[in-house]
């Protein structure tokens, strides 16, 4: 996913770092393993995916240096 302009995708496994991607490196997608998360965690760290917006300032000049084809 992430090979494609604008998409950066996530890989969580607890909703710390589903709101770490949210913050500072501006995922819009999110990537959950079902095999080591629960139903609840898994809903819980959506909601805090959703919910948690982009930090920007020095995140973004590392966003902005990704280059895809």
């Amino acid at each position: 996913a992430n090979k494609h302009q604008k998409i950066r995708a996530a890989l969580c496994w607890t909703s710390e770092i589903a709101e770490l991607s949210r913050l500072h490196n501006d995922a819009n997608i999110i990537s959950i393993p079902a095999r080591f998360v629960s139903t609840d965690e898994a809903k819980e760290m959506v909601s805090v995916f959703l919910s948690t917006p982009f930090e920007g300032g020095r995140h973004q000049k590392r966003i902005d240096k990704i280059e895809c084809s």
